[in-house]
Formats: structure tokens, sequence, C-alpha cells
């Protein structure tokens, strides 16, 4: 299950009080829950084990993001959203850094919730006492308010929520989410993640919650917002009587007195302005930049702070896409062929100094992810999916073959990669004709665009088009600002493109937004590919409706085989940790949680270190 801030929409009118439902046996109340399993901590608890109970209040953070920003608004899908949103409201319910392997929520506006073994239905319990920053109470009218107007205006949300058949106020601090489906245990929890929006606030007259605006809204969370320029910076301030500051969930959480979010509009820009100390966190994300440019000053005089995380609390598959609307791309043989023309061992040498490993999975780096051959309780439910759907999309040499990627690394190498990417395409219908490949029925040559959003992913696409022009594949590069990029893949105007999918350590409901047929032709989803497979579709549900650990891991072996053998992406690369810089003005508990570094939540401002630099750089 992925945790998705909602990008939504339109304004409803008022949510009115109705009967509970008549329940055969009221389920007991609960502090949590976790999608697999039982949560850790126990009601009553203290705090989480992760965090410093005594750490200091106060001092700012700076940190820096991409682009730029014209909209405050969380619900509609217009303009670019300001960073940082999340931290001026509370939802439902609030996840445990070192649980993020069964996704254990805790009660935050909701003291408590109720679900009964099929998860059918579930019920919150607001706490008494929570309120907006406006001193108004959160009601359940505002719960049912703000589920109506994201799923009524955001295709996302509607999509992600689809199962929801009605949200009802069903007593003066409960409300209850009815589904059309037994069984799905995630559902109680996604519900949990919800967004709550006040109601009063945005029903008022001159405000309109579908439009976008650049006014500061309304919010319950432990930040409000205190300054903005549109499109470079966005401020927040710690709100010093927020309702749920000593919540155990809360305890030694959202320590500095104000975060602050600076734009840049040109990432090398950012970085030099990082060095310059014009914020206080970076994450590198190119391993040739990490490995070669820092040793600046900073550094060598202990005022930064370099970070190696493991990176073991969510797997992803990064990789050169298909636009499977294009009928070129139709023959699982052609999308081969483009993976065995990829020599990520050569690139990743000469690019990023052999730190990067290679993408085998789409849930690489976690136990999720497919090896060797299929076996077990993963086995049948393989036989079980090739029987319901008539072995349609489950490619045979899932049950016969490992998963390969093709190995470069050497001239030779490639060459006897670049003679099996021909033999496929000659199998697949094209010939060489003057140096260039032709469909050998139409003469239409094998051309396609490869989409970028920033010039850094430039250097290796280079040297991917070189190795596919030797196949005779006219290629061309086309890179574009972020916001045509968003455009154009929203568009699904685009050949080839990158994209990421992170996926969470207890996959659940996004799978259907990543890979499912119903979002493959939904603009705005995630299914950037156009997956339309049954096989696909009936391992994701077998993952919706796993009942233990050992099923869901099974049956993600599954989906995880089947989307491979089918071809649809060339795996790309990651790296095996998170690199951060910071500067040694703020500070972290003594053991951070397994899954995460926890930034900004967890961390605070050191006041005795912040002087010290200040003294040094004098």
């Amino acid at each position: 299950m992925m945790r998705f801030f909602p990008l939504g929409l339109a304004a409803f009118l008022a949510a009115a009080a109705v009967s509970a439902p008549v329940r055969a046996e009221e389920p007991e109340w609960r502090h949590a829950a976790a999608a697999i399993g039982e949560p850790k901590y126990p009601e009553g608890f203290a705090h989480f084990d992760y965090v410093n109970p005594d750490a200091p209040k106060g001092g700012t953070i700076r940190e820096h993001e991409s682009g730029s920003f014209d909209n405050l608004n969380p619900v509609p899908r217009r303009g670019d959203l300001a960073s940082g949103l999340g931290l001026i409201y509370d939802t439902l319910m609030t996840p445990a850094y070192d649980e993020l392997d069964v996704m254990a929520d805790y009660g935050l506006l909701a003291e408590a919730m109720q679900y009964p073994d099929d998860s059918s239905w579930v019920k919150f319990r607001l706490r008494e006492g929570a309120r907006w920053h406006d001193g108004e109470p959160v009601t359940p009218e505002d719960v049912v308010w703000s589920f109506q107007v994201l799923t009524e205006n955001n295709p996302g949300q509607a999509f992600y929520y689809r199962h929801v058949e009605k949200a009802e106020v069903t007593g003066e601090r409960e409300v209850t989410f009815t589904f059309d489906q037994a069984g799905n245990r995630e559902l109680p929890k996604i519900v949990g993640q919800l967004l709550v929006l006040p109601k009063h606030y945005w029903t008022a007259e001159g405000r309109d919650i579908t439009r976008a605006t650049v006014e500061p809204p309304l919010g319950s969370g432990p930040y409000r917002i205190s300054s903005v320029v549109p499109g470079r910076s966005v401020v927040y301030q710690r709100v010093g009587d927020y309702w749920a500051k000593d919540l155990p969930v809360n305890v030694g959480t959202n320590n500095f007195d104000e975060i602050r979010y600076e734009y840049y509009r040109d990432e090398d820009v950012a970085r030099q302005a990082f060095k310059a100390d014009q914020y206080d966190w970076y994450q590198e994300m190119s391993a040739n930049r990490w490995a070669t440019q820092y040793d600046f000053p900073a550094i060598e005089k202990g005022w930064v702070k370099k970070l190696e995380f493991p990176d073991v609390g969510s797997g992803r598959m990064q990789g050169y896409t298909f636009n499977l609307r294009r009928e070129q791309f139709q023959d699982p043989r052609v999308r081969r062929a483009f993976n065995l023309a990829y020599d990520f061992e050569t690139s990743n040498e000469i690019l990023s100094y052999g730190l990067n490993e290679r993408i085998d999975s789409y849930f690489a780096g976690t136990d999720l992810a497919a090896t060797g051959l299929p076996e077990g309780k993963e086995l049948q439910i393989l036989k079980d999916v090739e029987e319901e759907v008539d072995g349609e999309g489950i490619p045979q040499t899932v049950f016969t073959e490992p998963y390969d990627l093709p190995v470069g690394g050497s001239p030779q190498a490639l060459r006897k990669n670049l003679r099996q990417a021909s033999r496929l395409l000659r199998e697949a219908g094209y010939e060489l004709n003057n140096g260039k490949l032709v469909n050998s029925k139409t003469g239409e040559p094998l051309q396609v665009e490869i989409l970028l959003s920033s010039p850094g992913a430039e250097r290796g696409a280079l040297s991917y088009k070189a190795d596919l022009e030797k196949l005779g594949i006219g290629v061309s590069l086309r890179t574009v600002d972020t916001s045509q990029y968003v455009r154009r893949v929203r568009a699904r105007d685009f050949d080839i493109a990158i994209f990421v999918w992170p996926q969470s350590l207890s996959p659940g409901n996004e799978q259907n937004e990543y890979w499912g047929s119903d979002a493959a032709d939904r603009p705005g989803s995630q299914n950037y590919a156009g997956i339309k497979n049954p096989a696909v579709d009936a391992l994701i549900q077998r993952i919706v409706f796993a009942e233990d650990r050992e099923t869901l891991v099974a049956a993600t072996h599954a989906l995880d085989r089947v989307l491979l053998h089918n071809e649809y992406v060339v795996p790309q690369f990651r790296a095996p940790v998170d690199r951060i810089v910071y500067w040694d003005r703020i500070d972290h508990p003594e053991t951070l949680p397994k899954f995460t570094p926890g930034f900004p939540t967890i961390w605070w401002y050191d006041e005795a270190k912040a002087k010290a630099i200040a003294e040094a750089k004098k």
C-alpha cells in the first residue's frame, strides 16, 4: 500500500447525519491497525521508539525544491502544488516509521477505529478536542465532505477510493465508510490516510474548493503557512498550541519552529546553493556527482555531514518505459531487443563510478522481488491464474526460465547482445534497408523518441541511443521542462520515457493504479505503459485479498515475474543507499528507524552547533 497525497477536486454540499448501519456483532475498537499482523505499540504507549522524546524545539530548517508552484489547494488538479502542504493537515491515522513493512497506522484525528474481520466497513471515532487552527472542532461532517470533494473532483482519488460505497456520519464523533466488497484488508487503512479538510472554511462565501489558490488555507496540523512567494518560497510556522502535540504519535516530532522551502529552476544552481549554505539538506541522486563533487571546504571543515542511509524501506522500478499504445511496441520481441541494447554495466562504470546496481525486479531492493523459478505457493498462484485467464498474459517462460537481464560491460558482450536483438527484430518482422530498420511488409522505419525531463538524464540516454542506432533503429532524444513533460505524459504523448514506481513493503491497491487494465486509459494514472493484461489484473487481486504475509509475498513474487517476462520496461538502476548531505546545525536520534531517516519529522535544530558554525565562518 502506497501513501498518496490527494491531488483532487470540486466542492460538495452538506453531509447529513445518517443512522448507523445495523451490525450483527460490534467489533472491538482499535487504537491502531496493521495491514498484516498486529501493530507493535500497545494502547497507551508513551512514544515511538525511534524518536528523541526530549528533542528541543526551535530553529529553522531550510529545504529546497525544483521547479515552481502556483497552488496551495490540495484538491484541484490545477497548477503546481507547493511542497510541504501535508504539514498543515492531519489525517485520521498516521504511520509508524519502524513498521513500514507491515504498514501499521495509529490514531491521529481518530482516537480509535473499528472494522469487522471481513473488512467490509470501517468506523472512526474522532478525538474530542481535535480542532482547526481557528479553534473550530474537527467534525465527522468535515471527514465526509473531504472524501466527497476529493473523489468527485480528482480521477486519481476517485480511482484510489473507488471501493468506498458510501461515507456517512454515524454518531456525534463517528464516521463510517462502507465498502463494495469484503475481504480487502487494505480498505480500512487507506481510508485512514484520507486528508481531512475544513468544510466551514472552504464553503464560506468567496472560496472555491475546485480552484487553485495561493491564499494560505486553514489546517489542523502541526504547522501553518506563514509566508508565500508564489513560485519561489513557502514558509511553515510551528503551531504553538497544536491540539495534538502531546499525543504519543507526535512526541519527539515536529521539532523545528520554521520549515522553509526555497525553489530553484535549475538543479545545478540548487546544488551550488547548498554548498553556499543557502539551505540545510540535500539528497544527491547522481552517483557520479556523489563520487566527484562532495569534497568541498564545508565538508572538509566538518560543517557539512555526509550520510549514506541503506535503502531498505521501499522497493522501486525505474526504467525506459514503452508506451504500449504505440503499434511498434506491441510485440514483446521488439521490447526485449531494446532491453538487449541497454549496456548498463558500461554506463554504470563510466557515468556512476560503479556505485549503482541494476534493477532486476519491480520490487527491487526488497524480499518481494521474484528470484529463480516459481515454486510452492507462488507456483500454485500462477497456475491458478493461468487457468483463470486461459493463459492470456502469462508467457510460458515464467514457468521454465528465471528472468535474466542482458549483461554488458565490454565490446564483446555488447556485440553478443546486439546480435541476439537483431535476431528478435527479424523474427518480429523487421529488416535492414540501407542501414535502417524497417517493417518488412510496410517499409515503415522503426523510429522512436525518448522523452526526458531533465538534462541530467541525457548522458545515459545518449549512450543508449548510440547502441540502439547500431541495430538500425532511428532514435531521437527530447528534453523538455517539467511542466511540458507532465502535460505530455498525462496526454500519453510519448514513445519511450523514464518512469519510477515506488513500492512499499506491503503492496496492495496501488498496484491497480500502476499496472491495472482499468487505469491504462485513464488520464493521469500511473499506468504509464498502458498495460492491459488479465493475468496482471488477477494477480493484483491476489495481492489485495492476501490474508497473511506468506500469501502476500507469494502473490507479489508472481506479479513481479509476469511483469518482467512481458518486457514492459527496460529496467535501469537504483542506488543501494540514499546519499544525503546536511549542514551540521541539525541533528537526529542516535538510532534512526530502519526504513527511513525520518527527515524532517524526527530531526531537530541544535543551537550550540549552529553557533559554532557561525563563529567558525567569521
